[in-house]
């Protein structure tokens, strides 16, 4: 496939290779376009999306952290029911002791069974006071949640639309490009690719313009405007490294693009 390849480019002039060149820039500079007009919407969808999945997990979290704290209320409730029996128990000791020692000791049992009911009791409201603030933090979690899917619906619908519109062009830009790019060898399609990725405006390919070049705005020397128009080798500006072509080659490529 290489090898056909390469053969195809030896038959292929100066001027077509200058002509399909031109006509790529084209067609990429009108693909440009297309994304100028979706704009920043790809982006915005992106970002929805991650701030929705960053709002699903916090709310989960949420949900996680006020079970956690729902056990513990049942849990500090066992511990209550546990000490008011022994309570209980410890009470009905009392009343056959056989001397102060016991009793005493029995008394520091029922003490120590209210400390634990006390402490139990903080943290069950503990336990309930967090539980209301993270109600009002779902709450206002859920409604921004809720607007954020709104927005994204919007801008999904937005960008569908948008895309709707572009896409027989783009496939058409496209299959072009393909077509042109048969004409380039792979060296010199790398480096139009190269060019095109520096260069701030995506131009690779331009036209000389007041005998300027039409990427940069310097002035291109006599002679290397005269072996531009005779199309013999491709010519870059000293400047700025784009490809040159003359007025010819973009009033052709302008004609065959018009068709």
């Amino acid at each position: 496939m290489a090898g056909k390849k390469a053969k195809n480019n030896e038959e292929v002039s100066v001027e077509q290779k200058l002509i399909a060149l031109y006509t790529l820039q084209q067609i990429d500079s009108q693909v440009d376009k297309i994304k100028i007009v979706r704009g920043e919407l790809p982006l915005e969808v992106e970002d929805l999306e991650d701030e929705i999945a960053g709002l699903e997990t916090r709310i989960a979290n949420f949900h996680k952290e006020e079970e956690d704290y729902k056990n513990s209320i049942e849990e500090q409730k066992g511990v209550i029911k546990d000490s008011q029996a022994l309570i209980t128990k410890y009470k009905e000791q009392q009343m056959n002791v056989r001397n102060n020692r016991e009793y005493d000791s029995l008394s520091k049992e029922l003490e120590f069974q209210n400390l634990e009911i006390e402490h139990a009791e903080k943290k069950i409201n503990e336990s309930k006071y967090n539980i209301e603030l993270l109600s009002t933090e779902i709450e206002k979690a859920d409604e921004k949640l809720k607007d954020k899917r709104i927005d994204l619906e919007e801008k999904n619908n937005e960008l569908k639309d948008i895309v709707e519109e572009t896409v027989l062009e783009e496939d058409k830009l496209t299959n072009m490009s393909a077509e042109n790019e048969k004409f380039i060898e792979d060296r010199l399609l790398s480096a139009y690719k190269r060019i095109r990725t520096n260069a701030r405006n995506g131009l690779a390919v331009v036209q000389i313009e007041r005998d300027a070049c039409g990427g940069c705005f310097n002035k291109i020397p006599p002679q290397h405007q005269l072996d531009i128009r005779v199309h013999k080798k491709i010519i870059v500006c000293d400047y700025c490294g784009r490809i040159l072509v003359d007025k010819e080659v973009s009033e052709l490529v302008t004609e065959k693009m018009s068709k």
